[in-house]
């Protein structure tokens, strides 16, 4: 009964400042280290062994995982990090204050760019663009180790981790628009020996 868990990366100091990161390389915050530790302590009570871990090529992402793993003991096995699996990219709005940017462009279309599926930020990546690099990554690698039987935990982003989720639960384009995905909290995924869902939990 292979186990998947879901990790966004801790806090990053963009997001403590309330900036668009995308690709750029932050690093986390005192509060995302403690999120990734606690997030370790939460997965730790569910005595899951991973086989395997797979990451973004961003450093938030790589730090939470790590943290994670010292605290699970299980800092030795494998991990692949991809570039596949960062946040998406958010073109010119990187580096932006979020609320500034509200107010020079309104609410709704911010909204739009964050949460939509299809609608990109100006020179950036829209949900579906993040999917298209995510997804076929996640079916040759992730999915494929889940068949053989694997324990797998992925840290990575806010955007790459939706489209997964999007994926695993067969949410429509209007469904994913409301989801967003908590900062260190882990999503446990159970499957049978198919790959049908047989439970999931947020381990808050």
């Amino acid at each position: 009964m292979p186990t998947l868990v879901l990790v966004r990366h801790g806090e990053s100091k963009w997001n403590l400042e309330n900036r668009f990161t995308g690709w750029v390389d932050v690093p986390l915050s005192a509060k995302g280290v403690e999120e990734a530790k606690n997030a370790g302590d939460r997965i730790k009570a569910e005595h899951i062994h991973f086989d395997k871990a797979y990451t973004s090529a961003l450093e938030r992402a790589q730090k939470t995982l790590d943290l994670i793993l010292q605290r699970l003991g299980q800092e030795n096995i494998p991990i692949e990090k991809d570039q596949a699996l960062n946040e998406r990219h958010y073109g010119d709005l990187q580096g932006l204050n979020k609320a500034e940017t509200a107010q020079k462009f309104g609410e709704a279309q911010v909204k739009i760019w964050r949460r939509s599926y299809d609608v990109a930020p100006p020179n950036g990546e829209s949900l579906k663009d993040t999917a298209a690099r995510t997804l076929p990554y996640f079916h040759s690698k992730i999915e494929k180790d889940l068949k053989a039987g694997l324990n797998i935990i992925v840290a990575a982003h806010g955007n790459s981790l939706r489209s997964i989720v999007m994926h695993l639960d067969k949410l429509s384009k209007e469904q994913v628009l409301e989801l967003n995905l908590a900062t260190g909290v882990p999503m446990v995924y159970q499957f049978d020996d198919k790959l049908r869902i047989l439970s999931k939990k947020q381990l808050t």
